[in-house]
This record gives C-alpha cells, structure tokens and sequence, in this order.
C-alpha cells in the first residue's frame, strides 16, 4: 500500500502516477474520501469513550438519588459507543479496501505508457551469426534435453520434462545462479511455494495478477509464481535489524496459470505453467532502495555475461509495471530463431508498499519504527535454456556448453542423440 501522509501531502503526484499506469485517478479521491471519513468516525468515537469514562467517574461519586437518572444516561452512551465502534469498523474496513485498490507510485524517471513504451538502456554483447538458425525445442529435441510430448500428456498442455543433459544444464544454471548469489553474501533459501492468502496479497499478487494464481480451494492456499512472495512474506510483522540491506536468494518451483496467453508462445518452454527460479529479495531502508536496485541489476548482468548470451537492458514502462513496483528494469536475450528479445531477468523496486501490507519494519536513528523497502530480482530461470541453446547452437547441431556451466553439466558440447 501507499503511504496515506504521502497521499494527504500531494495527492497530485499519486493521481500522477495513475495515469502514466494507465489506471483510474479517481481512486485516488475515493481513498482521501474514505480517510477522511475514517479519521472523522474515530474522533467521534473516541470522544465518546471520553464522554463515557467521565460519567462512569461521576456515577462513582453520584448521591443515591442522582445515580439513577445518571446510571440511564450511561446506558444511552454506551449504546451510542458501540454504534460509533461499529462505524469505526465498517470506514477501517472501506479505508483499508480503498487503500489497496491504487498501486505504488511510480518512480520519477520511469517512462510512461504501456507495454511497448519502454525504453532501451544498454545492449550488450555481439548477436551471433547463425545461418538458419534452429529454435531451442528443436534444438531440445535432437540433443534428447526437452520431451514436450511426454509432458502434455502427463500433465497437459505447457508441461515438459527436462531430460538427460538438459536436467543437468538447468540445475547446474541455478547451482551457478545460488553460488554466486551466496558469494555476493546473500542468505540462500529454499522457502515454501504454498503460501496463505494474506501473504500472496501482501506482495500485491491478487490484484491484477490474481489469474495467473493457482489456487488449492480446499486448503486455502495459493501456488507462488515467483519465491519472492515467500520471502516477502518470512519478516512480516517483524522488525528488522537494517542497518545494512537483508538480502536472501529463494530458489524454488514457481507456479503460473498463464490465463490469457491462449495462442501465445505455445511453442517450447518459453512460457510454461511450471518453471525453476532463482530469485534474489532484499529488505533496506527506503532512502537505500534505488541504489540497491541498481546492485541487483548488476547481478542479473554477471549472470547474463557468464552464460555468454547477448542481451539489452529496459527500462519499463509505467503501464507494464506490477502493481508493486515502483520501477522495474528487464534485462532481454536475444532469440536467433525468433530474431528478437525476450525477457529472462526483471528487477523491481516495490518501496516500501509491500512491506506497509506485510507490516515489515525497521528502527530508525532515533528508535522510532519505519516501513522498510523491498526489492526483487531474477538470477536464473528455465527460461534461460532457450537463450543459452539458440545462441551456443553449432552448424552441426551440437551446442556449445559456456564455460561458467561446464563444471555442472560434465561436458563441453552437447551433441546430438544418436
């Protein structure tokens, strides 16, 4: 959620924000509606139990003749004092309701628009020359790494087995992808990917995301497309020692429904119900974020350049933003069979909105608590093996294993099976 004093303070700049999402700036006056309303109830109610307190004191030191009358008036004011509760209840209710519906606030900087107004930061890396170059299911397919095949028929439609040389390139990419995080001093995790409701909406997932969630009805739990929701989700309600930034790596099976992409990258593992990630999270102080994001970035680009794969950094557009980032920035592989980009790493810096839902705090200088900021960033995903295969693909078939993997995989060359 967004800070209500930031909202009170210039509620301009929070109608801004919506509009470069593309989202409706009225919900900025029904939240300053209903804060009002709310802060209204609560004076009254308050008042109230003051009233109250006072004459429970003078029914104590009344003459027996005048407690009656008062004793009366006590009962009429508790009535009124519940009521007044209750319409506490309901405006904290329409507040919180409110207050949940408008997304972060972007950051200055970030371009505004929708999914194709980004704006492209750096390229990096030589796109190869590659002579009718073949897609990474083919690829998969004759190397004996992806069974699509088998996979749709066990599970349904975008599920595949990782088989052979193709199970080991994956775990060795996230074996990389968690030393690396390990050496950079972050806290490797392997956390839950059943996660309760009020965890899943305090990460903001249940907002516009919602249908891309599994959900286990029965148990009243919800699959995590992503181990930042988990760990999001390990210091709420908690105060954090942050006098440096608390960084974790999850490693976990992530889950995504995919509604909506009917007829979209069907083909191979590009977009798929289930995928292994490793993904970083951090927890600072919110005048540290910005600058933390920009850390985790340049840990997405040390990965990217050991798996020797050209690719190019954007900046996100506002309208292509979750409703928890303030600002994301992707980093883009470049597809030979595809002849274009595509998405294998993001990172976000959600401020401190998350953190406000999951009631994640610090101590400041002073002693006094603070909402901490939360950021997120991928390090490795299945995904990867498409950019890696088509890239590293030889005129013979074969595909070159980059040098970072080849200790994991056991092999310099994956070659095709006979």
């Amino acid at each position: 959620m967004i800070d209500l004093k930031l909202l009170r303070d210039d509620p301009d700049l929070v109608r801004h924000s919506q509009r470069a999402r593309g989202e409706d700036p009225g919900l900025v006056d029904a939240l300053l509606e209903a804060d009002a309303a709310r802060r209204a109830v609560v004076l009254a109610a308050d008042n109230l139990r003051a009233e109250q307190k006072a004459l429970g004191k003078r029914v104590g030191q009344a003459s027996p003749e005048d407690r009656p009358a008062l004793l009366q008036g006590s009962q009429e004011l508790s009535a009124k004092v519940k009521a007044a509760e209750a319409e506490q209840t309901e405006a904290n209710a329409a507040l919180e309701a409110a207050h949940r519906a408008i997304s972060n606030v972007v950051q200055e900087g970030a371009p505004a628009g929708g999914e194709d107004d980004y704006v492209v930061l750096e390229h990096v890396g030589e796109l190869p020359q590659i002579e009718n170059p073949k897609d990474h299911l083919e690829l998969g397919e004759s190397l004996g790494l992806i069974d699509m095949e088998r996979g749709a028929k066990v599970s349904g439609a975008r599920f595949y087995f990782l088989t052979g040389m193709g199970a080991m390139l994956q775990l060795g990419l996230l074996q990389l992808a968690a030393q690396r995080a390990t050496a950079a001093g972050f806290t490797m995790m392997i956390p839950p990917v059943l996660v309760r409701p009020e965890i899943m909406s305090g990460t903001g997932f249940l907002g516009s995301h919602a249908a891309e969630v599994y959900r286990l009805a029965e148990d009243d739990l919800y699959l995590v497309g992503t181990s930042e929701v988990p760990l999001a989700g390990y210091h709420s309600a908690e105060i954090l020692d942050l006098a440096e930034p608390k960084r974790y790596t999850g490693w976990s099976t992530c889950f995504r429904r995919e509604a909506g992409s009917y007829g979209k990258d069907t083909r191979g593992i590009i977009r798929v119900h289930q995928f292994d990630k490793v993904e970083m999270f951090s927890y600072c102080r919110p005048e540290e974020a910005t600058a933390e994001h920009q850390r985790l970035l340049g840990w997405e680009k040390e990965m990217l350049a050991a798996v020797e794969v050209p690719y190019r950094v954007i900046d996100v557009a506002a309208g292509d933003l979750g409703s928890s980032a303030a600002r994301k920035f992707d980093c883009e592989a470049w597809v030979p069979s595809q002849q274009t980009y595509r998405e294998l790493t993001s990172t976000s810096n959600c401020t401190t909105f998350q953190a406000r839902r999951l009631n994640t705090r610090y101590r400041d200088a002073d002693g006094k608590t603070q909402v901490a900021a939360t950021l997120n960033g991928t390090l490795a995903t299945t995904r990867w093996l498409v950019a890696i295969l088509e890239n590293h693909q030889q005129p013979d078939g074969s595909v070159r294993v980059p040098v970072a993997l080849q200790p994991f995989v056991g092999a310099e060359v994956l070659r095709p099976s006979r």
